[in-house]
């Protein structure tokens, strides 16, 4: 390991003195380019000399070990010897870490409702990503789904801002470990900051038409959590909100995040997010004006714009900023370096690295997560298959074999890693190779359809920053031939299993999509395969809720699995076979239609009519459903005290009873109503939930709590309190008005 301390100790190399003094002590040695560069993170792919030793980069991202031995080398030579931040988008797994552990989406992971679950996956994450030469991940999202069109609803937690902000603490604190002087910790990121998904017609990067008072009411809350339990650094949004880039709202850096919340942690911008206020917003006339408002507005690391070097330089030589106007974001920088020790210890690739990344330990608990986050969402009984019967299954649809598919956007073979073309196959077990390993069926295998195809981008393969221009998708027509033998091979089998979908060409940043259904032969295929009269398990494997054809309501069962990770096709073969029972929950609404959106449960009430002359507003399936192999009844809501203060917790009581045959892990759901608000809310709010175990015939009484301060809204002047009334607790299985149980409370 090359040696960061040179022959003379100068105070900021003692790692005897206190942070802030080592902290004070470099910044007063540092040049304004030495200041500047320090705010900047560069693509490691693009020439690391200059990165370093002209620009005197602050950190990098998109690495190989390679060239993190490389620039560290570099740094040596450097007057300062200042160490690098190595930054990746290690998103649900190390995702471009060839080998590494790959698990659900953080949208599959959110179907498990378990936040344990998810810290768990989080350490694991950052062992991997520690042992590589990685410092910092940008995970997790803390966006809401809101337009299912957007492309990137499958790094989101779903729709509810109680639930993200559950699971988001939970990444975080398995991220950041028991402190960053742990080896094995991660710096980790919370974004977009704020109101990124609130998109024009789903649309990624769209104007976010949002009120300040909205944003209280629902974006910010998680990321008000996370930044005050300890998130160290906060990456923000692409777009603008009131015509305002986030990289510019003094509002929300200033007045929200740094003065009201007190946070002190580090800001980094999203990719190129300085230059485009320059090439696509067009809010500046160039990379002097754009740095200039990008030092003010309280930017501290500007990822990917490497011409904010020369610009903030002129800006300074043009009087716009001051020579000391980078300092304040320069020790919150060199803030994170001292408490992650890489003057001592710049952490590089261990060369043991097969003891961690990849681990067995590891793919074992991708399997229990991939298990928990499966949704059974119908059934007719035919499921659980028996795994002992000579059962022929006929296997089809043209993502019952995609390995890569499988694993879903920021993974091996998602494209934006151009380095990787994918993950090991023989990590990953596909839905196939799944049910193939249950003994006793035999099983068969037909692909029936093709999905789409790509061209380029008629305006050129890039856009002006150079970054990759998404290929134009054309759905594929359905093939008679292929159609033709997926039915003959289901009409010989006592059981279909349909794999339909998604994807990653429709997935991602700027790959959002006009409609939801599936698209090329998919629909064609399901509509041949039911009517075969063969029971048809359709498995969803898509990143995010879509829109089945009419012909689905006749299918036997429906699973949606997302996107499931490495050991998805051997969970989904678990949980078909009985082996295991289904346990996941929506953690997001699927619609009927299109045309429906939005469909998110905690829409404002107020409105003429409750549905559309044409359609229902109900969604197919609502946030919160699942289904069990048994059957769950609750009952007997009660309240231990229905008059409380704001300084007390609303304690009730409900029986939850197994009237099946199998086990189940019930997820029960706690929602409040506020019964008469000044301003108009939502008419309930996920509040609490508690997961709990019931064997077949068993009833358990369960305690659910939810602190009367927690019963708030965000009134006229934009200031979240309680106001004294009525409430309603709402008590069951899914977010479904009708299946809720109701108690009323007061709160004086």
């Amino acid at each position: 390991m090359t040696s960061l301390l040179p022959t003379t100790t100068l105070p900021y190399q003692n790692p005897s003195l206190p942070i802030p003094e080592r902290v004070a002590d470099l910044l007063s040695r540092m040049s304004v380019e030495e200041k500047v560069g320090q705010m900047l993170q560069l693509d490691a792919r693009d020439d690391l000399d200059d990165h370093v030793l002209r620009r005197h980069v602050g950190s990098i991202l998109h690495t190989s070990p390679e060239r993190i031995v490389r620039a560290n080398e570099l740094t040596a030579q450097t007057r300062l010897r200042i160490p690098l931040l190595v930054g990746e988008d290690c998103i649900h797994g190390h995702s471009f870490w060839p080998g590494a552990t790959i698990y659900p989406t953080q949208l599959g992971m959110a179907a498990t409702w378990d936040a344990g679950l998810l810290e768990r996956v989080a350490r694991a994450t950052a062992e991997e990503v520690a042992v590589t030469g990685i410092h910092w991940t940008f995970s997790p999202v803390l966006c809401i789904a809101r337009d299912l069109r957007w492309g990137r609803i499958n790094e989101t937690f779903g729709e509810d801002p109680f639930l993200i902000g559950e699971l988001a603490s939970a990444m975080v604190r398995g991220y950041q470990g028991d402190g960053l002087d742990d080896p094995t910790a991660i710096l980790a990121t919370a974004k977009h900051f704020a109101g990124y998904s609130e998109t024009q017609g789903g649309r990624d990067a769209s104007e976010a038409d949002i009120s300040r008072r909205k944003l209280r009411s629902w974006f910010l809350p998680p990321f008000e959590r996370v930044a005050r339990e300890g998130c160290r650094t906060f990456m923000l949004g692409y777009q603008t909100t009131d015509g305002v880039p986030i990289t510019l709202n003094d509002w929300l850096l200033s007045d929200v995040l740094r003065d009201e919340w007190g946070y002190t942690g580090t800001l980094i911008t999203d990719w190129d997010n300085v230059g485009r206020m320059v090439w696509e917003q067009r809010i500046q006339p160039d990379l002097t004006q754009a740095a200039a408002a990008a030092v003010r507005a309280g930017n501290d690391m500007v990822m990917t714009t490497p011409g904010f070097f020369e610009g903030a330089l002129d800006a300074v030589a043009q009087g716009l900023l001051p020579d000391d106007a980078f300092d304040d974001a320069v020790a919150r920088i060199l803030t994170l370096k001292f408490e992650l020790g890489l003057f001592e210890d710049p952490r590089l690739p261990r060369a043991d690295l097969s003891s961690v990344v990849g681990s067995a330990a590891h793919a074992e608990l991708n399997l229990e997560t991939a298990r928990r986050s499966l949704v059974l969402l119908e059934n007719d009984g035919v499921l659980p298959l028996d795994p002992a019967a000579p059962l022929r299954i006929a296997v089809t649809g043209p993502l019952a074999d995609d390995a890569q598919t499988q694993l879903g956007d920021w993974a091996g073979g998602s494209g934006q890693a151009g380095w990787l073309d994918g993950q090991p196959r023989d990590m990953i077990t596909t839905v196939l190779d799944g049910l193939r390993a249950v003994d006793g069926w035999r099983v068969t295998h037909t692909r029936g359809a093709d999905i789409l195809t790509l061209e380029d981008d008629p305006r050129g393969t890039h856009f002006p920053d150079k970054q990759p221009r998404p290929p134009v998708v054309r759905p594929c027509a359905p093939d008679a031939a292929m159609i033709a033998e997926a039915v003959a091979d289901a009409e010989a089998a006592d059981v279909v299993v349909a794999v339909v979908g998604d994807r990653i060409e429709l997935v991602g940043e700027g790959r959002s999509t006009a409609t939801l259904e599936l698209i090329g032969g998919q629909n064609a295929l399901l509509d041949a395969l039911i009517d075969t009269g063969t029971p048809v398990v359709i498995v969803l494997l898509a990143s995010k809720p879509l829109v089945l054809p009419a012909s689905a309501q006749r299918a036997a069962a429906v699973i949606w699995a997302a996107n499931p990770g490495m050991q998805g096709g051997r969970a989904l073969a678990e949980v078909m076979a009985g082996l295991v029972e289904p346990s996941g929950r929506l953690p997001i609404s699927f619609a009927r239609h299109v045309g429906q959106q939005p469909t998110y449960y905690n829409q404002i009430r107020g409105q003429h009519g409750d549905r559309y002359a044409d359609l229902t507003q109900s969604p197919a399936w609502a946030f919160g459903e699942g289904r069990s192999y048994t059957t769950v009844e609750y009952s007997d809501l009660e309240l231990e005290a229905e008059a409380l203060t704001p300084d007390d917790t609303v304690v009730g009581h409900v029986t939850v009873t197994n009237t099946g045959a199998r086990p189940a892990r019930e997820t029960v759901q706690v929602y409040v109503r506020d019964e008469v608000t000044s301003v108009s809310w939502t008419d309930r709010e996920l509040k609490a939930y508690r997961q709990v175990d019931v064997a077949p015939g068993e009833s358990v009484r369960v305690r659910v709590e939810v602190p009367a301060a927690e019963c708030t809204i965000v009134d006229a002047a934009g200031l979240r309190r309680v106001e004294p009334g009525a409430f309603t607790l709402l008590v069951g299985p899914s977010s479904r008005e009708e299946v809720l149980l109701a108690a009323g409370f007061r709160i004086g």
